[in-house]
């Protein structure tokens, strides 16, 4: 196998580590295997997210191979990108590494998802070089506090991130209890209370209508017709469907649990053509290599078929899962059902729907109208008096 040289690049505003040689069947074989490693079309070239354990991690699996390396590695600084900024943060050195692998480990044990690995791991990671050289052991809340502020400030985080990373803290302090950190001392803001954003039903079909790719418009009715979670259409197989009870069964779902819910009957013929076009092999779409398709592939063609369909909503995968359960409900389907249909732990999750419904509403008289028709009986019955 030939040497490989590791160089620093910017890819979709992220820092990475491009990964270039000389071509050699053998060597982009073996680089393959590690978990972690893309295709940039853009740059023509392999590379992976660079943080300091995957990075490690990388150069460890080369070393295996007896893979030559030559790296072009800058050690100053840390690119961060956000709206347009461009902040420096400095690489971990060899202790806070070591304590950011050990809490990647913490995190796996305890069985979080994927995603909740990354959101948590991501943020100490981020702290961990914002608080530069300082010893972990030396570390306390009013550190977490200046991190918080510059992270809210500089890359406008919201609420629900902040949360997050309050949380992502509150599992740091337990898991390295050497340092100073009293997670009692950190700021929890108070969740949104923000209604989600609901299409009408001709809103969902104008989008339907105006996406013209066969595995793109299936994708999208599904997210809607049986109210699905992003994630869970891309783990979606096959073998989950079945057609004759007109069921689909949600394997691992958020909080590792499986629920079953319904297929949309008028979906049927397009999920015949769709199968007969592109003949997936195990997930129900896939990518060009069989493989998971990207959410990030989802958000992007949704964002297309939106604002082809004349729609100036912000609407993504979640909001055709919203719109599911507040149609669900304004034709009369039980809050009970609908809470089992979404995989909804607690029913108040669920009641959040009561307050975007229009069938009540709509029957609600405004006092203006209310005035305005006994004005109108008064004066002579003329039906036909207006305020305008």
């Amino acid at each position: 196998m030939n040497a490989i040289t590791l160089e620093p690049f910017t890819h979709n505003a992220k820092s990475c580590i491009a990964i270039k040689f000389a071509y050699n069947f053998e060597t982009k074989e073996y680089i393959k295997k590690f978990k972690g490693v893309y295709w940039t079309k853009t740059h023509r070239t392999f590379y992976i997210y660079y943080d300091e354990v995957r990075l490690e991690d990388f150069k460890n699996h080369l070393k295996k191979s007896g893979i030559r390396l030559l790296e072009k590695q800058n050690e100053r600084s840390v690119p961060r990108y956000s709206k347009g900024f461009k902040l420096e943060l400095k690489p971990l050195n060899q202790e806070k590494t070591l304590v950011y692998r050990h809490f990647l480990t913490f995190l796996k044990g305890k069985r979080f998802s994927a995603s909740t690995i990354a959101s948590y791991g991501g943020f100490i990671l981020e702290f961990l070089r914002f608080t530069d050289s300082k010893p972990v052991n030396n570390l306390n809340e009013n550190d977490v506090r200046h991190y918080i502020e510059w992270a809210v400030e500089k890359l406008n985080y919201a609420i629900s991130t902040h949360r997050q990373m309050v949380s992502a803290f509150k599992h740091f302090a337990y898991f390295y209890p050497a340092c100073s950190i009293d997670t009692d001392k950190i700021f929890m803001p108070k969740k949104d209370k923000k209604l989600p954003v609901i299409l009408n039903i001709e809103e969902v079909l104008l989008i339907l209508k105006a996406t013209r790719n066969l595995k793109h418009r299936i994708t999208i009715g599904m997210l809607y017709g049986s109210g699905l979670r992003i994630g869970e259409i891309i783990n979606l197989k096959l073998s989950d469907f079945d057609f004759n009870r007109k069921l689909l069964h949600i394997q691992n779902s958020k909080g590792r649990k499986d629920r079953y819910t319904t297929i949309a009957e008028s979906l049927f013929p397009l999920l015949k053509n769709y199968y007969s076009a592109y003949k997936p092999k195990t997930y129900f779409i896939e990518n060009p290599k069989n493989g998971k398709y990207s959410p990030e592939s989802i958000r992007s063609f949704l964002r297309k078929s939106t604002k082809a369909a004349g729609i100036t909503k912000h609407v993504t995968p979640h909001t055709l899962r919203h719109s599911y359960a507040t149609h669900m409900l304004e034709q009369g389907t039980d809050i009970r059902y609908i809470q089992e249909l979404l995989g909804h732990s607690r029913p108040e999750t669920t009641m959040i729907y009561t307050q975007v419904t229009k069938k009540d509403l709509q029957q609600i008289n405004s006092p203006l109208d209310t005035a305005v028709k006994k004005l109108s009986l008064r004066d002579n019955g003329n039906s036909k008096l207006t305020i305008s």
